[in-house]
């Protein structure tokens, strides 16, 4: 069992999969329709399916699911990627290591530039992979001293941080990206998602089965201090 603060939504993924950011940005907006942004903080931890899968996420997956989690809620921000093909962010891991490391600054600070990473590589087409792009990134958020952070990335500090989430991740059970876990043991992998592939993934094309939006805004609700 995982160890969760009260008043905390720890949320594991990976900034390149679409369900983590449907995910995040749900419980993101939630949490502001319930007026609760000041009660509840989401700490947002590494799931790298490039360790996890011993291979990059291919670009022919993520093309398939886009469109399909996209319809979901397109507020998230999305678009197919727009950039050149030699320009696609092969690896997270960079960008993990940013949201950890922005952690020695604030929990809010890590979920804004978590939450600004995804929209950045979901809704922009931008390289997170490459340090100058995080660094551009993080300068569009207000909590963040870009400073401090590129000093950070710099020394690599974070490194270390990311590896042991992922061993967290593979001892505790975490099923994927995303996985919710709160205070009073609950766990929930890819809430509010029911899901199949037709066809072999990367392939054939993605359905979702269903899609209950409504969980966000409970587990906002049960991760309140009581």
């Amino acid at each position: 069992m995982l160890d969760v603060a009260p008043g905390t939504v720890v949320v594991y993924g990976d900034i390149a999969c679409p369900w983590s950011h449907l995910c995040v940005h749900g419980l993101r907006k939630a949490r502001a329709e319930l007026g609760l942004d000041e009660q509840v903080d989401l700490d947002l931890r590494s799931f790298p399916l490039e360790l996890f899968n011993g291979r990059p996420t291919p670009k022919r997956t993520l093309d398939a699911e886009v469109p399909a989690v996209g319809a979901l809620d397109p507020s998230a921000g999305w678009q197919m990627w727009q950039r050149p093909e030699f320009e696609y962010p092969v690896t997270t891991l960079p960008a993990l290591e940013a949201v950890q490391a922005a952690k020695t600054q604030s929990l809010r600070a890590s979920e804004e530039l978590g939450r600004a990473l995804r929209y950045a590589f979901f809704a922009e087409s931008r390289t997170i992979s490459l340090l100058p792009v995080i660094i551009d990134v993080a300068k569009e958020c207000s909590a963040i001293d870009v400073d401090t952070l590129a000093e950070a990335l710099d020394e690599g500090r974070a490194r270390a941080i990311v590896m042991e989430q992922r061993d967290t991740a593979a001892r505790i059970g975490t099923k994927g990206s995303p996985h919710v876990y709160l205070a009073d043991g609950t766990d929930v992998a890819n809430p509010g998602i029911e899901k199949h592939w037709e066809g072999e993934e990367g392939q054939g094309f993605v359905v979702i089965d269903s899609y209950d939006p409504s969980i966000y805004a409970d587990l906002i609700q049960r991760a309140l201090p009581s």
